[in-house]
């Protein structure tokens, strides 16, 4: 009956039984994945309905891109403890996500805004661009690095840059006096830093603080102007709440450096 009804034979079957098709397997490996986000999805509502009593969904690329999010969480807590933040992380399907409403808290560059139809833009801080290489790389104990020291060097780009950096690194590339290599997103430029394979320039607000890398300014004008997004019509005392206790924890942070 289900071979009926998807259209595709599921099993194989002989004298000896019956095994999965190439499609059957497929199919099934789907099946089970569903089943596990279902039983992820019955844990999650079971853990929400014993504790909380509202939620606020925040939607950011990756876990360094609000450094101060655990503590924000920590603090909010501490006044609002029947209202649940969940940090989504989604790298690229971000807005969109936003936009439909799957999420109430984006975090983003002001530049994504420009064409969000309604939404509220909550300024958070300014983040420069800044140089990460091995701690052991000869440009790691400068304080500032200028165009002229990455003579020679290979430069990680791409990996879905912002527009700011991008110019940044066309403008380095375009000398003709740097090497590059394309990178398909932070994490594998990352990784290629500290195999020793170049050094790439990026946004300070993803810097982690672990202390892994070593991360120096670079000399140029562009800015990333970071930025929380909430719903127009989300009135919710809660969310206000909790945005304005990051931009409080942003505005203090007057010696981190961003």
């Amino acid at each position: 009956m289900l071979e009926e009804e998807i259209g595709f034979p599921v099993f194989e079957r002989s004298g000896r039984g019956a095994a999965l098709t190439p499609a059957g397997a497929q199919f099934v490996s789907y099946l089970t994945g569903m089943r596990q986000e279902l039983r992820r999805a019955i844990e999650q509502g079971q853990n929400f309905s014993a504790r909380y009593q509202d939620s606020i969904r925040v939607s950011l690329m990756v876990r360094q891109a609000l450094y101060f999010l655990p503590e924000a969480m920590r603090l909010f807590a501490q006044s609002w403890p029947r209202v649940q933040i969940t940090p989504v992380f989604q790298y690229e399907t971000g807005v969109d996500s936003f936009l439909r409403s799957e999420t109430d808290l984006l975090f983003a560059l002001k530049e994504q805004t420009r064409q969000m139809p309604g939404v509220r833009v909550h300024p958070l801080f300014e983040s420069r661009v800044y140089l990460i290489a091995r701690r052991d790389d000869p440009l790691a104990g400068r304080d500032l690095i200028t165009e002229a020291e990455l003579c020679g060097r290979t430069l990680m780009v791409g990996g879905g840059s912002p527009p700011a950096l991008k110019a940044v690194q066309h403008r380095l590339i375009a000398t003709g006096k740097i090497d590059y290599f394309n990178s398909p997103d932070h994490d594998s430029t990352l990784t290629n830093v500290a195999a020793g394979r170049g050094i790439c320039l990026a946004p300070g607000f993803l810097n982690d603080h672990s202390g892994q890398f070593a991360w120096i300014p670079f000399d140029c004008e562009e800015r990333f102007s970071c930025v929380l997004c909430t719903h127009r019509e989300d009135s919710r005392p809660s969310l206000a709440a909790f945005v304005a206790l990051l931009g409080r924890l942003y505005r203090d942070a007057v010696a981190f450096p961003l």
